[in-house]
């Protein structure tokens, strides 16, 4: 279908009548707020579990959600545990009966030739599938890293595919960031592979534009867009010591500003009221916010705050009715004035150690849905918080029997909570 058509008819449905779609990485832009129905706080195994759909391989993508349609994407053969000899790395877009866990299609890219980063150090912390694919509701996108940019029908055949480049960070720890869509354009941040921002004709995989600058490397968050007004969208990237507002349609260069934030940027900036925030940074993590809707060097004037307890490494924040929520990688649950900058609480999660593993017990971002904080742990199972600036617990929701690792953010869609671990993705419903 025309991609101007099916705008006319989402616009012309009535709201109640068009779902509360999740098509990218932490749904709408990002921002990894829910709408629509009430989902379920409490759960197990045997629990409110509308079904469980093993999956090929592992991966620490998250899921996405378009109408009867769940995607998520996972990889086999090099690194992921099997009997898989190393020449045979590929990765998989599989697509998911909503209602039923019936798997429709799995598409095989590849073999993919072995330019990628090899398996040791903290490339098996999440392996070769942790970017999360995007739809416009009439294809489905992917960047596997080295191996490019994938764009799928709805019946899973190819329609293109492009490629992103094959360069290596100088720590080699592969490919994070994900998917996002802006009008007719697939955008991908190839920071690893290009130390670029890359942009392709949706239709076709064309090359559009190309965004470079060294800052990128090392830089593993998506990318956000900013409605300045009804003639201008920025797209906002975060390099290491500088935030770039893009024009999403030709790649130039708008404004920049200098901050603080500089190495290993795993986090994804969050927009809301003209200001972004952002966490990550290594060896000093700090957060910081900046106003939007710059014009060339806003360095001196655009940077709002920097606060180092008001930080996580990895894990992106939530916004919601003037609060900013986030948990740290240790298992710091917190809430911080967005305006000031300043924390209003830091509280341990109570954690049943004997489920912790190695590592840092949290990967995935949390999610806001009904009034309340999903946020999935790596082994210790999901915990809910209400969110408000009063610390709660509601919630230690477990999914035994699962030996993987629980990596990817959650989707959230007209009431079912998606979770994947490295084996199983879940549709989490209330069971009448």
């Amino acid at each position: 279908m025309n991609r101007f058509l099916l705008l006319v008819l989402s616009l012309a449905l009535p709201a109640s009548a068009f779902p509360d779609e999740w098509p990218r990485f932490r749904g709408p832009n990002g921002t990894g707020i829910a709408s629509g129905k009430p989902i379920p706080l409490e759960w197990s195994a045997t629990e409110n579990v509308a079904w469980k759909t093993e999956l090929p391989g592992p991966g620490s993508s998250s899921p996405i959600v378009w109408g009867d349609r769940v995607y998520v994407t996972c990889y086999t053969g090099y690194g992921d545990g099997s009997e898989s000899g190393i020449e045979e790395l590929r990765r998989h877009l599989v697509a998911i009966n909503r209602e039923t866990g019936a798997i429709l299609w799995t598409t095989a890219t590849g073999p993919d030739p072995l330019v990628e980063d090899p398996y040791e150090g903290y490339i098996n912390e999440h392996g070769y599938a942790s970017n999360t694919p995007a739809t416009d509701g009439e294809r489905i996108y992917c960047f596997h890293g080295k191996a490019g940019v994938y764009a799928f029908d709805w019946d899973g055949e190819q329609v293109w595919h492009a490629p992103t480049g094959d360069l290596h960070s100088q720590k080699r720890w592969g490919s994070a960031s994900s998917v996002i869509l802006h009008e007719d354009t697939v955008i991908v941040k190839a920071g690893d592979e290009a130390r670029a921002i890359l942009a392709f004709d949706a239709d076709t995989g064309e090359e559009k534009w190309r965004a470079e600058g060294s800052v990128l490397e090392q830089t593993y968050g998506t990318p956000a867009l900013h409605r300045v007004d009804e003639e201008r969208t920025d797209l906002i990237v975060a390099g290491t010591g500088e935030v770039w507002g893009v024009n999403p349609a030709t790649g130039k260069l708008r404004w920049f500003s200098s901050m603080g934030l500089t190495g290993n940027i795993s986090s994804s900036p969050v927009i809301a009221d003209d200001r972004v925030y952002l966490f990550g940074g290594f060896p000093r993590t700090m957060g910081l916010a900046m106003q939007l809707g710059n014009k060339g060097d806003a360095s001196g004037q655009a940077l709002l705050w920097e606060n180092a307890e008001v930080a996580a490494y990895m894990t992106a924040p939530i916004l919601h009715e003037g609060h900013l929520y986030f948990i740290r990688d240790n298992g710091i649950a917190c809430c911080a004035d967005p305006v000031k900058g300043e924390l209003l609480y830091e509280e341990r999660l109570p954690f049943d150690t004997s489920r912790l593993g190695k590592g840092q017990p949290f990967y995935a971002s949390p999610v806001l849905a009904n009034g309340h904080l999903v946020i999935p742990s790596r082994r210790a199972g999901t915990f809910v918080i209400a969110a408000r600036p009063e610390f709660e617990v509601v919630a230690i929701n477990y999914l035994d029997g699962d030996d993987g690792r629980f990596q990817g953010t959650p989707a959230v869609s007209d009431g079912d909570l998606f979770l994947r671990s490295e084996t199983a993705l879940y549709r989490i419903s209330k069971m009448e």
